[in-house]
């Protein structure tokens, strides 16, 4: 048992395990709502977006980038997506795989300005961000629309607007990157990469092609995150996403799931797991009826002693205490 108990302690997901297990307990002894069919599946569909694009931000933290905009690239898929089929006729199947595509080429060029202009990606990131959110704007007079026709019936449903969708969604991508990160030479040369470029390079790794393929990555997956959304509330709004609100929870859930903001380290499954905090944080203080203002104070602080958190048991991993 004592043995078991320290294998489990030593991995980067058990104290956020630990936390979402702690919360669910105690929104639990407060609300009697909170366990209910109806209340998880809110849960649920919170949890849902912010881990998708989680998945993508940790493969960038660990490879020693971030992405800004990927949240953007959320509200303006949908778009797409309805452009495609409504202006064009494009099948949505095709048409879904359009927006994906034009999506990850946004993430080819904040790759490639990156990796072969050298510019800092927070700096590339935030700019895309604005220039993306002209052209939505612009494109969209600002205004929602319906979803197409042609997406209603099992496509939305499949795609986000049933009620376990985006959670499937959600646990099929995390385990396939988790795989990927742990086990695959791409996710070997994403950590080799993000923890010692020189020698990563060094070594014969291409680092920006790693580099450029995990920004793709995120932007992609930032695509069907809002294309899911949109199907899930029946409209495609140019605020899903937040704006910015996206992008920060799922920078928020990967650090709170132990990926490092220095590179190389990092875990998809702890993302996954900072995520579901987040939301159980959110939706449990709405139960009990603390205001909007309160949530944000507490999410704050929630963040900060995550990260000390994370900082102090990583310092004990490295002296082999724990």
């Amino acid at each position: 048992m004592a043995r078991f108990a320290d294998a489990f302690l030593r991995r980067r997901e058990a104290s956020v395990l630990l936390v979402a297990l702690g919360l669910m307990v105690y929104f639990r002894a407060v609300s009697d709502v909170f366990l209910t069919k109806d209340n998880l599946i809110n849960i649920a569909q919170a949890t849902a977006p912010t881990a998708i694009v989680a998945v993508g931000i940790v493969l960038l933290l660990v490879s020693g980038e971030i992405d800004l905009s990927v949240g953007i690239v959320a509200a303006f898929a949908p778009f797409l997506l309805h452009f495609a089929i409504d202006f064009y006729n494009v099948p949505a199947l095709l048409a879904f795989v359009i927006a994906l595509a034009i999506a990850a080429f946004i993430g080819l060029i904040n790759g490639l300005i990156v990796t072969k202009l050298h510019v800092a990606s927070f700096v590339v990131t935030l700019g895309t961000f604005f220039a993306v959110q002209g052209l939505l704007l612009i494109t969209s007079h600002a205004y929602p629309v319906p979803i197409p026709e042609s997406m209603k019936g099992r496509f939305q449903t499949w795609i986000g607007a049933g009620p376990w969708a985006s959670i499937i969604w959600a646990l099929i991508i995390v385990a396939i990157f988790h795989v990927v990160l742990t086990r695959t030479r791409w996710g070997l040369h994403t950590i080799s990469v993000g923890g010692n470029p020189v020698g990563a390079t060094e070594a014969g790794i291409r680092a920006s092609r790693i580099k450029i393929g995990n920004f793709m990555i995120t932007s992609a997956l930032g695509g069907l995150v809002g294309i899911m959304e949109a199907a899930r509330i029946n409209t495609i709004d140019p605020n899903i996403g937040g704006g910015t609100t996206l992008t920060f929870y799922a920078i928020s859930a990967a650090v709170i799931g132990g990926t490092a903001l220095a590179g190389g380290s990092g875990t998809v499954a702890g993302a996954f797991l900072g995520a579901l905090v987040l939301a159980e944080l959110q939706n449990g203080f709405n139960l009990i009826g603390y205001s909007a203002n309160t949530i944000y104070l507490i999410l704050g602080l929630a963040i900060l002693a995550s990260m000390i958190a994370n900082q102090y048991l990583s310092r004990l991993r490295r002296a082999g205490r724990t």
